[in-house]
Order: C-alpha cells, then structure tokens, then sequence
C-alpha cells in the first residue's frame, strides 16, 4: 500500500511516499481502507518535533511510528476473529491524538479505540474532520461549569479547536466573543459569536469589557496578559503549555490572582468526544470548518500550509473521491486546490 512516511525530524521536505506492506489484523482489530484523512496541528508537531516533551512521545532520536495521521475516516474491509462492535462494509472515522497512521492507503486499529459509524449524508472529508479540534473544544468545555449568559472570549475562532468551540458553546447559551482576521468575521458569527475581534488591529487584552472565561485556542496570549479582562473568579484556559510550562504549573498548584485562575485542559476520554460529536452532528448541530481539500499526493503542501500557522478550520487530506461537502461551513474568500 501507499503511505506517506519520514524517518527523520524536519520540515515536510522529509516526508517521501513508501509502498509499505498492508497491516495485518489482529484478532481484535479492524482493517480500514482510509478514504480521508487531515493534516492537523499535531501532526505538524510530530513531523517537527522541536518541543524535547514532544520527542519524549515519539522517539528521542527519530521517529518512532514513521506514518502519521491522527484522524481518519473510512470503510471496514476485514475484522479479526474477536470483533464484536463493527462489520464488513462499516462506514467509520476515529481519532487518536498519539497517532492511528492515517496518512495511508490502509489502517488496522483496535475495536476498543475512540471509533464512531458514519451517519448519511456525511462525507468522509466532513467525518475525518469531525474529531481533532471538536475533541480538544469539549475538553475545554468539561473543564468548568458554564451557565447560560457566561460571557466567553474565543483567542483564535477560525482554527480547528476555535471554530468547533464557538459552535459547541452556543448549546451551553454562553455569549461568545471570538478573535480572528478581519475577512472571516462572518465566519465566525456564522459559527455562533456574537462579537468579533480584527486580531490585526486590536489587542483582546486590551478591550473594557470582562469575561468568566479566556479560551485561548491558539495558545498565544498567558494568564498575565488576559487576567485583566476576567471578571472575579473568572478562568484562564490555553490549549498550550505556556512560557516555561507556566499553565500546567499554574493550574496543578492553584495558584489564584485576585480570584481569578487557570484550568489546564488535559483531554482524556476520547471515546466520549466521539459519541457526543457525532450526536451533535448528526443532528446537524455541529458541522467542521475546512478550508481546503488537497489529494494524497500533494500531502506535502498541506503541511506546508498547515505550519504557516494560518488554516482556517481543517485541512483535509482525500484517498478517494469524495464531493458530498456542500453542507461545511467553508471560508468564502478560499479556494480549494
């Protein structure tokens, strides 16, 4: 089978395209043929792996797994002897932050992992860009206890963390502010805000108005800059470790300033994010943001895209053919390759 594959750190120029032989099942496995798959923030991470706390998960040296791919979308060709929960002919998507190898023709992943059923009409470019951002957005989420009229601010409401939070926090009935550039302030109000922020021309942490809760999705602001606009008692949340790791310190610790503190949003139960996600979007509450689609072998350009540190939404990687998307949310000022 054909997967994209690195064995060492480095810019995309490292990955090349290996005919790899198909995995084999287990007994208690299924064999998946991947229809779509993303490049994604960490995948972006692995293939870099700048961070020595990211090298500590992948390998000290080189990498460990040499095919990424944190997320997929696809159909069931085989099952082991034990499987129970799924067939032949399955339409599935899963996700699994440590990696499933998604970034090839083929996959075997364990029944028991984080692995929901393809509800019609979705697509597999909307399935496989259901789980990464939508899962780290609820981990925010059920770290605290919103109540209706919470006045929120979203750092960051056009990536795939941020653009899934918005949506997800309009059921709560909070009043969600969300930074982004100037030409998708539609999208975002779109998704749910109710006030957008042009981060090119102002800085969030300097407006008057305060908040319960700071959701910084792109990890770019710290609990010293935003705890100025947090209401007493409010609550700082960053999806990255901060300066120095100073957010998981803060927050292990319990360190308060005037009332004010921050909560690390560590995400855990992945299998729970599926069953809520795909519940939510098979009612048709919640839909992906992607911003391009790019085939298989242009893999290397979407991480080029996706390390500019600019997507919007998901960027979606096709193994097969697949046009069902005219039900995404989609940036109007982008085009798809």
């Amino acid at each position: 089978m054909k997967a994209s594959y690195y064995t060492k750190y480095g810019s995309p120029d490292v990955l090349e395209f290996k005919d790899i032989s198909k995995p084999q099942v287990k007994e208690k496995e299924l064999l998946i043929k991947v229809c779509a798959t993303t490049v994604n923030r960490t995948d972006g991470a692995m293939l870099k792996a700048d961070l020595w706390i990211m090298r500590l998960l992948t390998g000290i040296g080189s990498p460990r797994n040499p095919v990424l791919g944190t997320d997929f979308a696809g159909i069931i060709e085989e099952v082991g002897s034990k499987v129970t929960r799924y067939k032949v002919g399955d339409k599935v998507f899963g996700f699994d932050d440590m990696g499933v190898s998604s970034h090839a023709e083929y996959l075997c992943i364990s029944e028991h992992k984080a692995i929901g059923h393809i509800h019609p009409p979705m697509s597999y470019s909307e399935a496989a860009a259901l789980m990464e951002g939508a899962h780290y957005a609820y981990n925010f989420i059920n770290k605290i206890d919103i109540k209706e009229g919470d006045k929120i601010l979203v750092n960051g409401g056009t990536g795939a963390i941020g653009s899934a939070a918005i949506q997800l926090l309009v059921h709560y009935g909070a009043v969600i502010t969300a930074t982004c550039r100037g030409q998708h302030k539609d999208l975002v109000m779109e998704l749910g805000a109710t006030k957008a922020i042009d981060y090119e021309k102002e800085d969030f942490t300097e407006t008057n108005e305060e908040y319960n809760y700071v959701f910084d999705m792109v990890g770019k602001s710290t609990f010293g800059e935003c705890k100025k606009i947090l209401k007493p008692g409010g609550i700082y949340l960053s999806s990255e470790l901060g300066p120095y790791a100073q957010n998981a310190f803060l927050a292990i610790f319990g360190i308060l300033s005037n009332g004010k503190k921050v909560k690390f949003p560590f995400p855990s139960n992945t299998q729970a994010s599926i069953n809520i996600i795909n519940q939510l979007a098979k009612q048709g509450a919640f839909k992906p943001v992607i911003e391009k689609v790019f085939p298989f072998d242009q893999i290397k350009e979407a991480f080029d895209y996706v390390l500019t540190g600019k997507k919007v939404g998901n960027i979606v990687i096709k193994m097969k053919e697949d046009n069902s998307t005219e039900n995404l949310f989609k940036p109007s000022d982008t085009n798809n390759p």
